[in-house]
């Protein structure tokens, strides 16, 4: 199992060493706005500042996706993950896909 503290967006992990590195890891999810929220979106957007809703559903798709990663990640008997990275890109109009991924490896303590 993935140590959520041996996650990093780095070539390296201070204090440890690679001992064994197992691939790439992602995890992938894709998500759509509802017409109620959009709705509510829209509402939040005429007063400007942040838009809650939105952000609430950012956080939620980015966190499956990285739950799905470590998953992917445990499956291949990776205790860390190094060079984790996210990515998102719009599949259609209201549709977006979210990438977390990252290179799976064993480390041991220096």
């Amino acid at each position: 199992m993935v140590d959520q503290q041996l996650i990093t967006a780095s070539n390296q992990l201070e204090g440890y060493r690679v001992t064994k590195h197992l691939g790439i890891v992602r995890g992938i999810t894709v998500r759509s706005r509802s017409l109620l929220g959009n709705i509510a979106g829209g509402f939040q957007t005429l007063f400007g500042g942040k838009i809650s809703i939105y952000v609430e559903l950012c956080e939620k798709t980015r966190e499956e996706a990285f739950q799905l990663m470590l998953q992917h990640a445990a499956e291949r008997g990776a205790n860390a993950i190094i060079n984790m990275r996210y990515d998102a890109n719009e599949v259609m109009n209201g549709v977006t896909e979210v990438l977390a991924y990252g290179t799976a490896v064993v480390v041991e303590k220096i």
